[in-house]
């Protein structure tokens, strides 16, 4: 055999032997960067008083006003502040909706006419400003609405008393369960030809504050017909008084749609260091025109700020792109929401993941998944590491609104769970005040999103 021959794979052996081995990826200790992270933000977090700045000097945000233009420029500004970049405004176009005047009285036919607190349903036309006086009919829930016949109907001021179901222990779900009241009722009674409608507010508390929110009519309805809201005490002191005598009611309001405009959302990054991949952390950025929006959703504004703030202070490199994003309209159309995804499926910008804050900023409790099956169970694997901060519920499945539009194009979404036993006492109310933040939930809340992203960040 030739000598040379034998020489070959010992000299091929030592080539590849010499070569360098690829480094290899350092492994995360993720306990030790949870604590990193949590203690940051529980020491020197910026939320607290960036919430006080958003919600005492521009107050409430409903988009289509000047204050929710102020309220872009602010974000613009905490953006920069806290070392974004590509920061940028995104063109949506809504409906103008205005409040205007509201007034809801009853008489029992003394001839005395006693004013109820009330608060247009959000989208609700209104009566130009004229009385519209009817019968008052009490309905109890809309099974029994749907045997009543049209003629019964006719030309009444229906009103649903639906309470909150108390039984439910999350309170999300009874939210829920009430809010169909308000979202499809107007047009359920406009087919029986009714000439308003008054519902209870979807809410846990039982005092008189009633609670705004969206209404929809049915792209078919050839009647809108006014929808106000009434708080709890009121409702259920009308049911009585319905029962024993006839009531009747007079409504004046000039609420309505006039037209459309353009607001944005805001959209900040800090640019991924391996992938263009987008790990997007959003929150909505507008509130109702009666409310400083501080649960609602200012607590997940500054959330969003914060990790943002965190990502730089620590300078944890980042492997994929970070998106922050601030949407217009979630309380009144979902506008922002539905204009990002658009964007997305026209430009084919991959998204790993999308989390959102927009349940109030309570105590962080947990995590809702709303993911495959394989998705969630690599999560799930990691559960161990948010024990220590109070977050142990990933049992949910349900994603916050501006998101949700991401899920048709199968993005992962996940939505921070707090506390909610207390959310839906000043949901939509003029109480929803800055005053009602506690300084340390905010900050935790803060951080189980930070230390999310950062999981998915190193483990996707």
């Amino acid at each position: 055999m030739n000598k040379t021959l034998l020489l070959i794979p010992l000299f091929l052996g030592g080539i590849l032997f010499s070569q360098k081995r690829p480094a290899q990826k350092p492994k995360i200790d993720f306990r030790t960067d949870f604590k990193k992270i949590s203690d940051e933000i529980m020491l020197n977090s910026t939320a607290y008083e960036n919430l006080r700045d958003l919600t005492q000097n521009i107050g409430a945000r409903f988009s289509g006003t000047s204050s929710y233009d102020r309220a872009v420029e602010w974000a613009e500004k905490k953006f920069e502040e806290n070392g974004g970049s590509a920061i940028r405004k995104q063109n949506v176009k809504i409906p103008v909706w205005e409040r205007g005047r509201e007034q809801f009285q009853i008489s029992s036919g003394q001839g005395k006419w006693k004013n109820i607190k009330a608060l247009s349903m959000g989208g609700s036309e209104g009566t130009s400003g004229n009385d519209l006086t009817g019968e008052i009919l009490y309905v109890p829930d809309l099974v029994a609405f749907n045997k009543l016949t049209t003629a019964e109907v006719r030309d009444k001021i229906v009103f649903f008393n639906y309470a909150f179901d108390q039984t439910l222990i999350n309170p999300a779900e009874a939210y829920l369960d009430a809010g169909r009241y308000r979202w499809s009722a107007p047009s359920l009674a406009s087919r029986k030809s009714a000439k308003a409608i008054i519902t209870r507010s979807a809410t846990s508390a039982f005092n008189d504050v009633p609670h705004t929110g969206s209404m929809y009519y049915d792209s078919d309805d050839k009647r809108k017909i006014p929808a106000l809201t009434i708080g709890a005490k009121s409702a259920d002191e009308l049911e009585i008084l319905l029962k024993k005598q006839s009531v009747t009611g007079k409504l004046n309001t000039t609420s309505g749609t006039k037209g459309e405009t353009v607001v944005h959302n805001v959209i900040a990054e800090i640019p991924g260091n391996r992938s263009k991949s987008i790990i997007l952390i959003g929150a909505h950025l507008d509130s109702w025109d009666i409310s400083e929006g501080a649960h609602d959703n200012g607590a997940g504004v500054v959330q969003v700020l914060e990790v943002l703030r965190i990502f730089k202070k620590l300078e944890i490199q980042n492997q994929h792109t970070l998106r922050f994003v601030l949407f217009a309209n979630e309380e009144n159309g979902v506008h922002g929401g539905e204009t990002y995804a658009a964007q997305v499926k026209k430009s084919g910008e991959k998204h790993l993941f999308a989390i959102e804050s927009d349940a109030g900023g309570y105590s962080p409790r947990g995590i809702s998944l709303d993911m495959i099956p394989q998705r969630r169970r690599q999560i799930l694997a990691s559960k161990q590491l948010f024990l220590p901060y109070g977050v142990y519920d990933f049992s949910q499945e349900t994603a916050a609104q501006d998101i949700l539009p991401l899920k048709k194009l199968g993005i992962p979404l996940a939505e921070l769970v707090p506390d909610m036993q207390r959310y839906f006492d000043i949901h939509h109310t003029s109480e929803d005040t800055f005053d009602k933040i506690n300084r340390r939930e905010l900050n935790l809340g803060a951080v189980a999103i930070a230390q999310m992203v950062y999981l998915i960040d190193n483990s996707w």
